[in-house]
């Protein structure tokens, strides 16, 4: 059964929507600046990428005020990409949702507890579970579409959002949707994530120069950026898309979803390279067949270097290699989607963003990567590749239509 995408919509730290998220990865953006406010005073990192627009603005005050921040931006990307796709007239009972978050609403979980520690519990929001909830992006939105198909959150750490749209992918195949919304949010740019992971050792210090932080398979590359944002994609059964008359913006040929069983947080070759082939089994695609890989490149010296071996491993040396992460900064659980979203636009447009602060390839890192320029020519195939804390891996492949 064919896969269509036919909506895009995002809010990330280099756009106020998918078209100039897209752009703005065209135009080798950054998004990661000095958090200069009092509440980062003598936390060890204090460079994030946040969102460069409130996604409350978008909301009516009613509508924002019971949402945390990570339901917020779902919310407003998901009404973009609804609106990109047509606003499909479908069966509420063939609608469905599926959008994941690696922390979920911790914005309301610690803003609340800080009021009740201060104020006392007469103080604390009524809206504080729904806010806190994991499944509460994807609650709010299938609500706000009417979706009746089912309303899933896949918290895979950083491969939620794509394991959300492998999900999708294989409840359109199942025949229990029409339609799928799917993807990832994450709002987390917080005192205490920020420390967690300065902790593990696992974020960028370059506090003085956060423009070029994040360089992902670079070889002075010496960890991740925290971000926040969001990607929704409409996927739509082909038949059901052309009988309303709908454009694709590429088509999903397969998803191949792996769990390392190794460690808590170490990037692990082997399972990454079983997800991967198993992607491309999916898809009824060799990897010869594949032109162009999103990286999930983080920036950090072992999973990137993890990555592309894997790569190499799976597919080859050959296709044109990507990773919007040294732009965008590490969205966590959207950052699967919006590597996806990076994908199809590629596909569709011919063109591959380059990838930023990449100096000097890393010597062990034997791939064919983008730096400098995008690259432009016709592409057929994309793989793009999630990976997160706790083994789990996602690898998602896309055609042109």
């Amino acid at each position: 059964m064919d896969v269509w995408v036919t909506g895009l919509g995002a809010l990330t730290p280099i756009g106020a929507g998918m078209a100039s998220t897209w752009a703005a990865m065209q135009a080798g953006a950054n998004g990661v600046a000095y958090i200069d406010e009092k509440w980062a005073e003598g936390l060890p990192v204090r460079i994030a990428a946040r969102l460069t627009a409130d996604p409350a603005d978008s909301l009516d005050r009613t509508e924002a005020r019971r949402l945390d921040r990570a339901e917020q931006t779902g919310l407003v990307a998901a009404r973009e990409a609804w609106r990109d796709a047509g606003s499909p007239d479908v069966d509420p009972e063939r609608l469905a949702v599926a959008v994941g978050t690696g922390i979920g609403g911790v914005t309301s979980l610690l803003a609340q507890n800080d009021l009740l520690a201060a104020k006392g519990p007469r103080r604390v929001s009524p809206h504080t579970v729904p806010m806190l909830m994991a499944n509460g992006p994807a609650a709010w939105i299938s609500m706000d579409l009417g979706a009746q198909a089912g309303a899933h959150a896949p918290v895979s750490a950083c491969a939620s959002g794509a394991e959300a749209i492998a999900l999708g992918l294989d409840l359109i195949r199942a025949g229990r949707a029409d339609v799928v919304v799917a993807g990832g949010v994450e709002a987390s740019v917080l005192p205490l994530p920020l420390t967690g992971f300065a902790q593990m050792m696992a974020l960028s210090t370059a506090n003085d120069d956060p423009a070029h932080a994040s360089r992902p398979f670079d070889a002075r590359r010496h960890g991740f950026v925290l971000a926040e944002g969001g990607t929704i994609v409409v996927l739509e059964r082909a038949e059901h898309a052309r009988a309303r008359g709908a454009r694709a913006h590429a088509a999903v040929l397969g998803a191949g979803v792996s769990s390392s069983a190794a460690h808590i947080t170490a990037s692990d070759v082997p399972g990454q390279v079983r997800a991967m082939t198993a992607s491309l089994r999916d898809a009824g695609v060799g990897p010869g067949d594949v032109n162009h890989v999103h990286a999930h490149a983080t920036s950090t010296p072992q999973g990137d270097l993890a990555e592309a071996r894997a790569i190499a491993q799976a597919i080859g040396t050959h296709p044109v290699v990507t990773a919007t992460k040294s732009m965008t900064g590490h969205m966590l659980g959207a950052s699967g989607a919006m590597g996806a979203a990076a994908a199809i636009l590629a596909l569709r447009d011919g063109t591959v963003p380059a990838i930023r602060n990449l100096d000097e390839v890393d010597p062990e890192v034997e791939l064919d990567v983008v730096r400098d320029a995008p690259r432009s020519g016709r592409l057929e195939t994309a793989l793009a590749n999630s990976f997160g804390f706790g083994g789990h891996n996602v690898s998602l492949v896309f055609g042109r239509v």
